[in-house]
């Protein structure tokens, strides 16, 4: 094997079916390029660690929700960048987060996304159906957004087609929220999620990241599907529930993915 094999190689070993602790940022800038063929994430909102009425404070186990928003906003933009770099020519990211508002100030993640290097290809709500500040001061929030961006290939993104029976799911992705006794973590990802966006833009053997993997659902969605996984958290705690949950999915999980994956098997052409 030549020397630039081996080190590519070496380098898929350190990273590739790993869950590692540390910095999103850090981690990321030690991958080399084009590693990635997908991502799907949902980090931190920031919201401050207040709760509402019926939802409480987001406190997760080792970080602070609660950074200043413009250090916030450039370190999302820094770290979707590294992810950019770190996929191939004409792989995807579905980034889920949410409108949020400070002392009655909107902020939305539109503001950041479009300093990024990514193209925009789709804007998906996810219709959670239930909201937690139930006070009538604007309508009920009960949706957040996932943001398809796309890294070009020469090619328009009507040749880079999904399959029809993924493109019939539509644009709003109705989804409660998932809960799972088992899996310690305030926020935890459906796996419906990931498993809808790993079979939309993925083939068997790609490989998904998650840089902010938390508890590892997307991870556990992508070893279901046949793909490898890259999942990267802060937490060591969360990362260790991963990796447990990827071996032995907890019950649940697995039902979920398996229901999407039956939704388009018959029409699966990236099998």
């Amino acid at each position: 094997m030549r020397y630039w094999d081996s080190l590519i190689e070496f380098s898929r070993c350190q990273f590739v079916n790993k869950v590692l602790s540390g910095n999103a940022l850090s981690v990321l800038s030690d991958m080399r390029d084009g590693m990635v063929d997908m991502t799907i994430t949902s980090p931190p909102y920031n919201k401050g660690e207040q709760g509402a009425v019926l939802i409480k404070a987001v406190k997760y186990d080792n970080h602070r929700d609660n950074m200043p928003e413009e250090e916030y906003q450039n370190n999302q933009i820094k770290v979707l960048n590294e992810i950019y770099r770190v996929t191939k020519s004409g792989g995807s990211c579905f980034y889920n987060h949410r409108p949020r508002w400070v002392k009655g100030k909107p902020i939305h993640p539109f503001e950041w996304l479009t300093k990024t290097k990514w193209q925009m290809r789709q804007h998906i709500i996810w219709h959670r159906k239930i909201c937690g500040n139930i006070r009538a001061w604007r309508f009920y929030q009960t949706h957040e957004e996932i943001w398809w961006l796309w890294k070009p290939n020469g090619k328009s993104p009507g040749q880079n087609q999904i399959n029809m029976e993924q493109a019939t799911l539509g644009s709003v992705w109705p989804i409660f929220p998932y809960k799972n006794k088992s899996v310690k973590h305030p926020c935890l990802f459906p796996p419906e999620i990931p498993a809808r966006a790993i079979l939309a833009t993925t083939k068997k053997g790609d490989t998904v990241l998650d840089p902010y993997a938390g508890c590892g659902t997307t991870l556990m969605a992508a070893h279901q599907l046949g793909r490898n996984y890259i999942g990267i958290d802060i937490s060591e705690t969360y990362a260790e529930i991963a990796r447990k949950r990827i071996k032995k999915p907890f019950d649940g999980d697995v039902e979920k993915v398996e229901e999407e994956r039956n939704r388009v098997i018959q029409h699966d052409w990236r099998k």
